[in-house]
């Protein structure tokens, strides 16, 4: 039986800035794409991952495993955005059973009108914030963690990361 490993005094310190700052980063970037696209943080996303994919297209699965989301959450995702007619859904030619998210001329021209607010938002709420150097120890950080994570997942089951994951349920 091991012993638990509190967090240290400055751990704990971190931890708590870490959460307070995403969850203001993350409400003040909804608010922002709310007030000028009418769309949720994800929508956005879901939008300019496809504007940076080739000829403006994604697999579904591809598309959750960029967003880091489960495939349930982005098939509501897409289906909303399907009615705003900003994504369509298309059959894979190579596989039946899989679908592939394509961006329409009405989803790139959201982008386009959203983009700059969207940018001057996270602009303003952290990079205007940090140095040169503080960008790119924020980008190592981020970086190694993430890695970390993604490489410390057991591998046990379909589901073991969130875009193979039929819903959000453990």
């Amino acid at each position: 039986m091991t012993s638990t490993r509190w967090l240290t005094p400055e751990e704990l310190r971190a931890w708590k800035a870490y959460l307070a700052a995403s969850l203001l980063l993350e409400d003040a970037i909804d608010r922002q794409l709310q007030q000028e696209a009418g769309m949720p943080h994800l929508y956005y996303s879901v939008l300019a991952t496809l504007s940076d994919a080739p000829d403006r297209r994604l697999r579904m699965t591809e598309l959750a495993e960029a967003l880091k989301i489960t495939r349930s959450r982005l098939t509501y995702a897409v289906t909303r955005l399907e009615k705003d007619g900003t994504v369509r859904r298309e059959g894979c030619p190579t596989d039946r059973r899989g679908n592939i998210a394509v961006l329409t001329e009405a989803g790139t021209a959201v982008l386009e009108r959203t983009a700059p607010g969207h940018v001057e938002t996270v602009r303003t709420a952290v990079f205007e914030h940090l140095s040169p150097e503080q960008v790119g120890q924020l980008e190592e950080i981020c970086t190694g963690i993430a890695e970390t994570l993604q490489q410390n997942r057991p591998a046990t089951t379909p589901d073991d990361v969130p875009w193979r994951r039929r819903s959000s349920a453990p």
